[in-house]
């Protein structure tokens, strides 16, 4: 795909969403850290159900620590694989305790030092909480990526390092939600609806869906 396409493509998805930002319901750059840790193989929806109650009565590190991890997987238990992201949180709260004064560190190399935090999760906080120009691909973008030949690879890493080359400077920041939201409600793994896809034209995918 040519530079041009690409940039006709994310000039549409500004144009259809000129502020996108994750489903995830947070209110600050902690309960996006554990909300994202809790996302892995779950639905959004089933991790905004599960916070709902849990940022009440845990909004900070040491609260979580207070609960514990027992009472954690309360909150958590109808999450899937909810025994091991519990106790990866815990360890990741008391360390935000013990070495950050209860913040979450801006940085890659210290985010992915925390438990159960790698390259996607500091990608999705770098990015939604301190606006860095991060791209994480899960299995959405990694799809629509490769299907629209946006950038194409073979691994999630190779993905990303190529969309860090290749999408416009001016759209970077917000590449990683449009990507996200096509793949899930458009874009999606079975049947592209490529009826009402606003880039169908642009998209190089062989095997269209009318």
């Amino acid at each position: 795909m040519n530079r041009h396409k690409r940039y006709e493509i994310f000039k549409r998805f500004k144009e259809h969403n000129d502020s996108p930002t994750t489903e995830l319901i947070f209110k600050n750059a902690f309960e996006l850290l554990i909300s994202v840790m809790l996302s892995a193989q779950a639905t959004d929806v089933s991790v905004n159900k599960a916070t709902k109650e849990l940022f009440k009565v845990a909004p900070t590190p040491q609260e979580f620590l207070t609960l514990g991890e027992a009472g954690l997987k309360y909150y958590i238990k109808s999450i899937g694989l909810f025994n091991t992201k519990a106790a990866n949180i815990i360890k990741t709260c008391q360390i935000l305790v013990e070495q950050f004064d209860s913040q979450v560190p801006n940085g890659r190399e210290e985010l992915e030092k925390l438990p159960g935090v790698g390259r996607k999760t500091a990608n999705v906080v770098l990015n939604t909480a301190f606006g860095h120009p991060t791209i994480a691909v899960d299995t959405h973008i990694f799809r629509v990526s490769n299907r629209t030949k946006i950038a194409t690879g073979k691994t999630p890493l190779e993905v990303e390092l190529k969309l860090l080359k290749v999408v416009p400077k001016e759209f970077i920041h917000d590449a990683h939600h449009w990507l996200i939201l096509h793949g899930r409600y458009i874009c999606v793994a079975r049947k592209p609806k490529c009826g009402i896809c606003f880039i169908n034209d642009l998209c190089e995918f062989e095997d269209k869906c009318f």
